[in-house]
């Protein structure tokens, strides 16, 4: 069907509050109150939930980040998307092109987001979206209608159909290019409002690969705990600090043996990041102790195997907790070393540099190579990011 213009924003300008009781805590699973208010630009729409869900959707591990197949529109184009924590908005058309069928709702609203070296134009329409068990299978209770996605006219560098984001709404600030300040709903928002799932958390599940595509990643919607074997969830709120204040941003300080190599400071958790990021006054430390040396035709920093029996864990202080990056954690996969144009048998470290100092704001990216050894869940009401061990956080397959 036709969404008419009023209902379409109506579900385009979401905007999310809690009423009555504080959110209740027990065995690290989150108990919504029972009655909840999520308040629309034109009323109020009080939910009911009684049990909790939820729902994990399949994820390809390329090595370099994760995607995730959805569908488009009835019946469904197919696009297979990066996941993308640093973006609030889901975009398609970079290489398979959009096809409207009778659910699409064109709003002529021009949108744009950079993402690093890449960017998307396009323009914001309505449809309907289906998550897929990662085989073009839809599955249940996962069909959203009348989302805000992306629709590319122009696209740079990208080398999928587009980004699936679920980063925090206040991202989609300044992509409607006539509305800069209208903030539009998230995927995750969307399933929460819809009583798909019971909680608004969405969580990413990895492991490291020996295979070039793996489909045993989950993204999970709808509870803080995977369902699977995990350690302990350390919770931290978002930083006060500008501008990783707006993303899944964080305080933490870094140490490497013994020796603190950046300070408490702000960052943020990058999924479409393939590298850890770290300020270049921290990075510089690390190179020093690690006595690594700088690879130019890799553009990482190489080791010997003597120097790579030295290392010692990188550890991770968030929230009062501890990660600990294990030495073969800190590699990368020397079965992919052709990946990056590194030598047989090379060990390249997986720490790059931000090349700029400590104090801008996001002074560390926690991309996907830390993601594949730390299970992470993101908390959209409660505004809080969490970690924990997985059975892979040490495993010595790089």
């Amino acid at each position: 069907m036709m969404f008419p213009a009023a209902s379409l924003w109506t579900l385009l300008a979401l905007s999310i509050s809690i009423t009555g009781s504080p959110v209740e805590v027990r065995n690290s699973r989150i108990i919504l109150p029972m009655t909840s208010e999520l308040h629309f630009s034109n009323g109020t729409k009080p939910v009911q939930r009684d049990d909790a869900q939820h729902i994990d959707v399949a994820l390809d591990n390329v090595h370099w980040f994760s995607c995730v197949i959805i569908g488009v529109g009835n019946p469904p184009t197919f696009y297979r998307l990066i996941v993308n924590t640093e973006s609030a908005i889901t975009w398609i058309g970079a290489n398979t092109a959009y096809r409207q069928t009778g659910t699409a709702f064109d709003t002529e609203l021009p949108i744009r987001i950079p993402y690093g070296p890449f960017f998307f134009a396009g323009v914001l329409f309505g449809d309907t979206v289906q998550f897929t068990d990662g085989y073009y299978t839809v599955i249940d209770g996962m069909t959203i209608d009348g989302m805000g996605i992306g629709v590319t006219t122009e696209t740079h560098g990208l080398p999928y159909d587009g980004m699936l984001g679920i980063g925090p709404s206040i991202l989609s600030r300044g992509s409607i290019l006539t509305d800069p300040n209208r903030r539009l709903t998230t995927i995750t928002e969307r399933l929460w409002v819809q009583d798909s799932i019971v909680y608004p958390f969405v969580g990413l599940f990895f492991k490291p690969s020996t295979v070039d595509h793996d489909d045993s990643g989950k993204l999970v919607f709808g509870d803080d705990h995977p369902g699977f074997n995990i350690g302990n969830i350390g919770y931290t709120f978002l930083t006060n600090t500008m501008p990783a204040s707006t993303h899944w941003g964080f305080d933490q300080r870094i140490v490497y043996g013994n020796t603190e190599i950046l300070q408490l400071t702000a960052g943020v958790v990058d999924s479409a990041t393939t590298f850890i990021r770290i300020a270049s006054d921290a990075y510089d430390r690390y190179e020093t102790l690690t006595r690594a040396n700088y690879d130019p035709r890799t553009g990482m920093l190489s080791i010997t195997t003597k120097q790579y029996d030295a290392l010692w864990p990188l550890q991770f202080h968030i929230g009062g907790q501890i990660y600990n990056l294990s030495p073969n954690g800190q590699i990368w996969p020397r079965w992919l070393n052709y990946k990056i144009l590194g030598t047989d048998g090379g060990i390249y470290l997986i720490i790059k540099s931000l090349s700029r100092p400590t104090g801008s704001g996001i002074d560390f990216r926690l991309g996907y190579v830390f993601l594949q050894r730390f299970y992470s869940v993101f908390d959209v009401v409660s505004s809080r990011v969490g970690f924990a061990t997985t059975p892979y956080t040490d495993a010595t397959t790089n």
